[in-house]
């Protein structure tokens, strides 16, 4: 194993982070007692944001970002795993408060990773990555609180077009379900109704707070990617017993309007982590993936880029222009020099 590798390496000076490839040494890298030869990450809203330094979900320079990563087990004192496995990790404060994914090698702990499931292969893992793990998550705890193909009302999913609703939508509608697809961009219509929409549902309607603390019933179930005033409107509409799955803040973390929503109607608000999740969901999951995803389709909701390209999509993903999922081809770069 080569004593140095690539990574996209983070710097502050004067409050200001910066990027830069750089030469990094294996005995550089954080504490774990597995080293991994890194295939395969995503640029995700937070490594947007720890691009930019915003938010402080760094606290320590230099650090290489990069919440999750797929690749070939390359050293191990783990009994789990063997040089040659294939593993996946997201989570953990990997690419927050460990080093992650957007380099040649990582570091980490073995019950941070999990095998990859038969059937994906280290691309199409990370084509679905962080975003699609949540993404699941949130309809696995939608269905455990009753949530069924049969219901009458459709499926709301917020922030639709980004990485983990593009892949929610596909999720739920390969299961049956009739998904309503919220968006603000009018371009990425037919792109959803591709992924299954059966409805697309503007932005604006759902960013005010409501007028009333309850409306019209309208939603069996939400996965919500936003947060803010659209969770508080989603609320107010949703159907007796109904569920919310949120799992994205993107539109802020204050929760408005009353406690009518959960004591008239019943409804639950699901709260969706998959930074801590433990290794028998997060296998769940990635296992549920392989069935109820359609893999075919992974390739159009994609877009491959190089660790060069990652801080110029920083502005692009923070802004809400990115569509779909995100993959960082590690050796990209080093065909591209």
């Amino acid at each position: 194993m080569s004593e140095s590798f690539k990574a996209l390496m983070l710097q502050e000076a004067d409050k200001k982070v910066t990027s830069e490839i750089q030469e990094v040494q294996i005995s550089d890298l954080p504490e774990g007692n597995v080293t991994v030869g890194i295939d395969y990450s995503t640029l995700n809203y937070k490594d947007g944001m720890i691009l930019k330094g915003i938010g402080r979900l760094v606290r320590a320079y230099p650090h290489i970002p990069g919440i999750d990563f797929a690749g070939t087990v390359e050293s191990s004192d783990s009994n789990d795993y063997a040089p040659g496995d294939k593993v996946i990790l997201t989570g953990w404060q990997v690419g927050e408060i460990h080093w992650g994914g957007f380099a040649a090698k990582a570091r980490v702990k073995s019950d941070w990773l999990v095998p990859l499931p038969s059937g994906l292969n280290t691309k199409q893992a990370m084509a679905v990555g962080t975003a699609g793990l949540t993404s699941m998550l949130a309809v696995l705890a939608l269905e455990e609180h009753g949530l069924s193909p049969d219901q009458d009302g459709e499926v709301l999913v917020t922030g639709a077009a980004g990485g983990l609703g593009s892949v929610a939508v596909a999720i739920l509608a390969k299961l049956g379900y009739r998904v309503a697809a919220s968006t603000g961009r009018a371009e990425t219509h037919g792109y959803l109704k591709y992924l299954g929409a059966t409805t697309i549902i503007d932005r604006a309607e759902l960013s005010e707070l409501p007028n009333r603390p309850l409306l019209s019933e309208r939603w069996a179930g939400c996965v919500d990617a936003v947060g803010g005033a659209t969770l508080t409107h989603v609320l107010a509409e949703m159907a007796q017993g109904g569920s919310v799955a949120s799992c994205g803040l993107a539109g802020g973390s204050e929760l408005g309007g009353t406690v009518l929503p959960f004591l008239l109607r019943g409804v639950n608000l699901l709260g969706i982590d998959s930074n801590l999740c433990p290794f028998t969901r997060r296998k769940q999951a990635w296992d549920r993936l392989v069935t109820d995803l359609d893999l075919s389709r992974l390739e159009e909701i994609t877009k491959v880029v190089s660790l060069a390209d990652l801080p110029g999509l920083a502005d692009e993903i923070l802004a809400g222009r990115v569509q779909g999922r995100v993959i960082v081809d590690v050796a990209l770069y080093f065909d591209e020099v």
